[in-house]
């Protein structure tokens, strides 16, 4: 099965066919298996290990934490993005956007100040979660119209942080 995977504005093509997959052309034995009770997966890539927290945003969104990084990151199946390249069809850019809480947590810090224009991937709030420290970032460029949160703050999953307002297309 082949997936397009978008991480911090880079994509990469990812094929995965038994105990191997392929990224970018490049081969390396793959194993996962989920710890049960838990949002982790304990997977081995080549000859490295690695326990990683998955949490599913959206539809194709995840946000993953590991080494004591969080990333989002967009997985699309080659199926859907064939259909959306033949209909025109995909994601349309939002006029504004909530970031919301993707676990529940303590605020450590607000890396932005309302007014401020940020761009795709600049880090906006950090939240500790699972004694982990979770940068969450801007999913597209545009400029922060509220601060919901404060440092110290404890928040609920799905919880309102920032406020971003995108500028309308030009035509």
């Amino acid at each position: 099965m082949r997936y397009h995977v978008t991480i911090r504005s880079r994509s990469y093509v990812i094929d995965v066919e038994g105990g191997a997959v392929t990224v970018d052309g490049e081969r390396f034995e793959a194993h996962a298996a989920a710890i049960p009770g838990a949002p982790l997966l304990h997977l081995l890539l080549g000859k490295e290990s690695w326990t990683v927290a998955c949490q599913q945003l959206d539809g194709r969104r995840w946000a993953l934490g590991a080494a004591g990084e969080r990333v989002e990151v967009e997985v699309q199946d080659d199926r859907s993005k064939q259909i959306e390249a033949l209909t025109g069809a995909g994601r349309k850019p939002v006029a504004s956007g909530v970031l919301k809480a993707p676990m529940p947590g303590l605020v450590v810090r607000v890396e932005v100040s309302e007014g401020q224009v940020v761009e795709v991937g600049e880090g906006l709030v950090v939240v500790e979660a699972m004694k982990m420290e979770n940068e969450l970032r801007a999913s597209s460029s545009g400029v922060v119209e509220h601060i919901h949160v404060s440092a110290g703050q404890r928040v609920e999953k799905g919880a309102p942080l920032v406020t971003i307002k995108v500028p309308e297309p030009s035509s």
